[in-house]
């Protein structure tokens, strides 16, 4: 079963997608953050790179999705973060209570927080933001490998 499997997923331009297709064999970055969060602002930008260099500059590209689990006050305040500092990853809604399910499960507890999972769920590593600001790319190579995801990318 894939994790968002029930629920629908949001583009950069606030266009559904179905995450069944967009997350299909790929490994999942959960993204706990929001506007508010200086320590988010200051990582979202690494992060944006990251994922900008792996999936949109890359051919093929990688076989990796960034979902943005919001902890803003407003829907307009994760929209305007979203179009101000994001790549062009996915989000949950901001009223979808899910969010709340996924914050329990992975024990969120401080934010900004990027869990990477397996498409089902689980846990390949809650230390994606650590793993990103010391190893850069390279940290993809051990999640794919981690994650059991059939490769048509390589590390650089």
């Amino acid at each position: 079963m894939d994790i968002f499997s029930g629920h629908i997923l949001l583009n950069k331009y606030g266009e559904r997608v179905d995450p069944e297709e967009a997350l299909h064999n790929k490994i999942v970055g959960l993204y706990f953050a929001a506007s508010w969060c200086s320590l988010c602002r200051d990582f979202t930008p690494i992060l944006c790179d990251f994922y900008t260099e792996l999936v949109e500059e890359s051919d093929p590209p990688a076989q990796f999705e960034i979902v943005f689990i919001s902890s803003d006050k407003s829907p307009e305040d994760m929209v305007n973060y979203m179009h101000e500092m994001h790549g062009n990853w996915l989000a949950l809604p901001f009223h979808d209570p899910y969010k709340h399910e996924l914050k329990n499960k992975y024990k969120i507890s401080a934010i900004p927080k990027l869990v990477i999972v397996k498409q089902n769920g689980d846990v390949i590593t809650d230390k994606g933001r650590k793993q990103i600001r010391e190893r850069g790319l390279s940290c993809l190579r051990t999640w794919l490998e981690v994650g059991d995801v059939f490769q048509n990318f390589t590390c650089k």
